[in-house]
This record gives C-alpha cells, sequence and structure tokens, in this order.
C-alpha cells in the first residue's frame, strides 16, 4: 500500500535536490543532467539508498518515470519539424548519419568483444545508445559558448536533428525484432521494418495531409472556427498529448515502443499547422511541466536505478567501462572531426565539431529506462550505458574549450565558403536558444 507521506517526502527531497544541483552545473558550464544524474546516485544504492529508502520501486515512482520519458520523448518531437528536416542541408545530413552510423557499426563489432556472451540483440542496443548525439544537450552547450547563430552552431544543431531521429527509428526496428523473440531472420527483420514503415509512412500521411491543408484556405478557415468556438483554457496542449497519446497507442499496436510515437508525434506540431502564436503557447505550458517537473525527476530516476557498485565487481567490468567511454569518445570526435574536415573546416574546428558530438542525453537515457524495464538490460549493464552518457557529457564541453575552438574573444569560427549558404539553409536553431537539461 502507497505511503502517501513517504512518497511526497521522496519527491520534495528529489525534485529540490535535482533543481538546486542541477543549477548548480550549469554555472560550472556543464549540462543539468549532469547534476541531476548526480543527485540520484547519491540517493540510490551507490551511496546513501540503503540510509534513506529512496530507491525503493513502487507503481507511483514507476508511474511519474513513465509519464517523464513519454513527456521527454515528445519534446525531443517538438523541437524538429519535417520542414527542417528536408531543408537542413548536405553538410548536415552527411554528418549527421556519419556520427550515427560510424559509432554504430563499430560497436556492434566492438562490444560482441567486450561480452562475449551477450546476445547479439542487447549488444545492438548498447551500440545504439553509444551513437546518439544529444540534441537537447548540444542545443545548451551552443548557447553557453553562444556558438547558437553561427554557422558552425547551425550545422551542429542540425546535426543533432538527423542523428536523433536515424537513432530513435533504428531503436523502434531493433526493439521491435526483440519483442518477436528476438529473431534475426529475415523474416522478422522484414516484420520489423515493415512495422517501422508503416508507422513513419502513417506519420508522414498525415504531415502531407496538414501541409495541403495549410496550403489552402480550408486550413484558416478552420483555424479561425476552432479559435472562436473551443474557449476551454490551452486546449492547443490538450490537443497534443491526445495526438501523442494516440500516436504512441499506434505505436505500441504495431508492436514498436511508445516511444517513437511520441517521439514521432511531436513533429507534427509546428507553428505552421498549429499556428505561431498557438504554438509558442503549446511550448511554454509544455516548457514550464516538463521542464519544471519531470525533466529533473527523471534524471533523478535514472541515477536513482544505477548502482555504481556494480561496476566494481571485477576489475574487468570497471575495465569494460573504461574501453566504453574511451569509445564513445574516441568513435563520435574521429568521425566528427574527419567529417568537418571534409566539408572544408580548418582542423581546430573540426575538432571542436568532434567533441560537441560527443555529448548524449535524455533520449539515450530514456531508451535506457525502456530497456532495463523490458529485461533487456540487467541493472549493470543500465549502469554501463548511463554512466557513460554522465561521463561523456560532462567531457564533451571541457574537451571542446581544451583543444577545440569556441569563442574567445577572437569571434566564431567561420564556416568555408562554399559551405556557407547550405549552412544557412538549414534550420536557425540558435534563434530558439533551447534551456533543455
Amino acid at each position: 500500500m502507497l505511503n502517501t507521506t513517504e512518497f511526497l517526502v521522496g519527491l520534495f527531497i528529489l525534485l529540490s535536490a535535482a533543481v538546486l544541483v542541477g543549477e548548480l552545473m550549469t554555472r560550472l558550464g556543464q549540462a543539468a543532467l549532469v547534476g541531476q544524474l548526480l543527485v540520484g546516485i547519491i540517493f540510490g544504492p551507490t551511496l546513501l539508498g540503503q540510509y534513506v529508502g529512496l530507491a525503493t520501486t513502487n507503481d507511483a515512482i514507476a508511474g511519474i518515470q513513465f509519464l517523464a520519458t513519454f513527456f521527454i520523448l515528445v519534446m525531443a518531437g517538438l523541437e524538429v519539424s519535417p520542414e527542417e528536416i528536408w531543408h537542413t542541408g548536405f553538410a548536415s545530413g552527411l554528418l549527421g548519419l556519419a556520427v550515427f552510423l560510424g559509432p554504430f557499426l563499430l560497436g556492434a563489432v566492438l562490444v560482441p568483444f567486450i561480452y562475449p556472451g551477450l546476445p547479439f540483440l542487447t549488444s545492438l542496443f548498447i551500440a545504439l545508445t553509444l551513437s546518439i548525439t544529444a540534441l537537447p544537450v548540444m542545443g545548451v552547450m551552443l548557447s553557453e559558448f553562444r556558438m547558437g547563430k553561427t554557422q558552425m552552431g547551425v550545422l551542429l544543431m542540425n546535426t543533432a536533428v538527423i542523428n536523433e531521429l536515424v537513432a530513435v527509428t533504428v531503436f523502434a526496428i531493433l526493439l521491435r525484432l526483440y519483442s518477436s523473440g528476438g529473431g534475426q531472420d529475415a523474416v522478422a527483420t522484414g516484420i520489423a521494418v515493415g512495422s517501422v514503415a508503416l508507422f513513419v509512412t502513417t506519420v508522414l500521411a498525415v504531415h502531407m495531409g496538414l501541409r495541403w491543408l495549410r496550403e489552402s484556405r480550408i486550413w484558416y478557415s478552420i483555424q479561425r472556427s476552432f479559435r472562436s468556438t473551443w474557449k476551454s483554457k490551452e486546449v492547443g496542449f490538450a490537443v497534443l498529448m491526445i495526438m501523442s497519446l494516440g500516436a504512441a497507442l499506434y505505436s505500441q499496436y504495431l508492436g514498436l515502443t511508445f516511444l517513437v510515437g511520441a517521439f514521432y508525434a511531436g513533429l507534427l506540431i509546428t507553428p505552421e499547422s498549429a499556428g505561431r502564436r498557438e504554438h509558442r503557447s503549446i511550448e511554454q505550458v509544455f516548457g514550464a511541466m516538463t521542464w519544471g517537473f519531470f525533466i529533473p525527476l527523471f534524471f533523478a530516476f535514472v541515477g536513482l536505478q544505477m548502482n555504481l557498485r556494480l561496476l566494481l565487481t571485477t576489475p574487468w567490468t570497471l575495465a569494460a567501462f573504461g574501453i566504453l567511454v574511451t569509445f564513445a569518445i574516441l568513435s563520435k570526435f574521429l568521425v566528427g572531426a574527419f567529417v568537418g574536415r571534409f566539408l572544408g573546416w580548418e582542423a581546430r574546428d573540426a575538432r571542436t565539431i568532434g567533441f560537441l558530438v560527443s555529448s548524449r542525453g535524455a533520449v539515450e537515457l530514456a531508451m535506457a529506462v525502456v530497456l532495463l524495464q523490458n529485461g533487456v538490460f540487467t541493472p549493470q549493464l543500465y549502469t554501463i550505458v548511463a554512466g557513460v552518457g554522465l561521463v561523456t557529457t560532462a567531457l564533451a564541453p571541457i574537451f571542446a574549450v581544451t583543444w577545440g575552438r569556441v569563442p574567445t574573444g577572437r569571434g566564431p569560427a567561420v564556416a568555408p565558403r562554399w559551405l556557407a549558404g547550405v549552412v544557412e539553409a538549414g534550420h536557425p536553431v540558435g534563434e530558439k536558444s533551447p534551456k533543455i537539461a
């Protein structure tokens, strides 16, 4: 039976500590999620869990964590729009695909050597989590470095958009394969790919329908009628939640995870489809709930479920963790820097690109939580994956400042002349100044 007092006390402690330590980390030049994860680790089984009891799992905590995961994926989708993906440009598309596929394929080879007895699909899941470049964390770092409106900043944000979109889609295929019994034959793979293709096709069809309405006078008539008829407060937010829940149910029905439905539902809510004023209102309401409550608690819960003591069970366990951290940083850095040089950036600018794309974040950890809940990850593997995300996210801005080039009084990095027009055609993310953890 739920003890209401204990539950509220636990939420009070976690939320207060996560917000305060997250704010401290931002003042130290880190992403807030680093501090929020540390709060969970401190109160979890790693340190104080046996004394304070916050790590005890119950239905209420599990429900809040589920909602937090759902909100985070909708939020990630809201940061993207199909038009922005289409106009992202050659440079961002190439870099986004390269910094995902390179680490993913290399990780698929490396992980089985580190964990020889691990099922192949589990190895692929680990490789996938090591391959994600965090769109939210990227936004925070570029904002801190005042690079959001520079050509490099726009290139990096578009890169993170492509990377995250591909990662979520691949995750859906792998999880569909796992839910079908882990089969790796052509039939199982075909069903998994077909399920994802059907879902994405449905989303694109809805998007194209909304786009057709936007380009006709019918849409403006519908908007005016809607505004004059619906008097309920924040009805736009309610519509967003209905669409997101519907998409999540549809993805679950197809044997995919609700994460995919929540993420792609966010893509459908754009300033063009909802109206700029309404879209801004939806973002404000959604942002207040997500940033003020769900995100700090989500990362604290992630930390609570980590047990760093499990890394010390054998010398090889700790060594394997070190190998994965090194691989996670080097694979992203080398691929990102190489593609940066290929695109014509100077060596130091290319190193900056390589370091900044090595950060992880909310989507990776949301995947890890789902994989833990579905029994794909053991507590030890979950701790390793979350720990890699924590370390790489903390080190990315430090390396970028130390060995890369960020604005330091000499002015922002300037893109190669041939590339400038391509980059500027992309998504001007810097204007949004996202404050994502």
